[in-house]
């Protein structure tokens, strides 16, 4: 289909040596991207890039100057999904102010700080794509994430205000919001719930959870020049526990 390729486009995918990070990968580079596997997981980041023929690229998104660091070295970018993040589960009102500030810094801090560096060369070569990886816990609330809740919802905010700064440079900016997705972590958490993904399962319409490759196919249209009319916008992969 025409304007679905990707071929000559620099993609940087954070997180992406993880369950849905991985899938995200995998899919712009079958779209033709070369693409860089951002982790601070070095060994996972290398094998996901050497599959793919990409670049792995450690990052702590925790890390100001190390974010500022890999800004530097990574040259011409195309295409930024910002995909990793962090949940640390807690009633609110029992919750550390110490998680509070690391998931600020992981899920909100570094997309704003990677975009900010990075943005510029897209509107100056007049194309480009931002995605942003959110959550459906950040739209309807989910018990026991209030702060990952809290800074997953601050994508929404910066991706509009994005869209609508950066259009005439020919870039759009989305946020894709998971729900129920079977990743390795729900996988740990279901160790000590057995009934889990069956509970979870149930709540969905569609009858099961999602799986990384849901979420991947909308992240990389997103990212192609068929979605170029796409800005602003804010779309749930949830088999429909959240409708708009």
């Amino acid at each position: 289909m025409k304007g679905l390729g990707l071929e000559g486009r620099v993609a940087v995918v954070t997180g992406g040596a993880g369950g849905i990070g991985a899938a995200i990968c995998a899919d712009l580079a079958g779209l033709g991207a070369h693409v860089v596997v951002a982790d601070v997981e070095r060994d996972a980041a290398a094998a996901v890039a050497d599959g793919l023929g990409g670049t792995a690229a450690y990052v702590d998104l925790g890390d100001p100057d190390g974010i500022d660091a890999f800004t530097a070295d990574v040259g011409p970018v195309d295409v930024l999904v910002h995909n990793a993040g962090i949940s640390i589960v807690e009633p609110f009102t029992e919750s550390d102010p110490a998680h509070w500030d690391l998931m600020w810094r992981i899920n909100l801090r570094a997309p704003m700080q990677l975009t900010r560096a990075l943005l510029p060369g897209m509107t100056a070569r007049g194309w480009g794509r931002l995605v942003f990886v959110s959550s459906d816990g950040a739209r309807a609330g989910s018990g026991g994430e209030g702060a990952y809740a809290a800074t997953k919802a601050g994508l929404f905010g910066l991706a509009k205000t994005l869209a609508r700064e950066a259009a005439r440079g020919g870039v759009t900016s989305n946020v894709v919001c998971p729900g129920p997705t079977d990743t390795p972590m729900v996988r740990r958490v279901a160790e000590r719930h057995p009934d889990l993904l069956d509970r979870l399962a149930r709540q969905v319409p569609l009858r099961r959870i999602g799986t990384p490759d849901d979420v991947a196919g909308l992240v990389a249209f997103l990212c192609t020049g068929r979605a170029g009319y796409i800005t602003g916008q804010t779309l749930s992969v949830s088999g429909g526990i959240t409708m708009q």
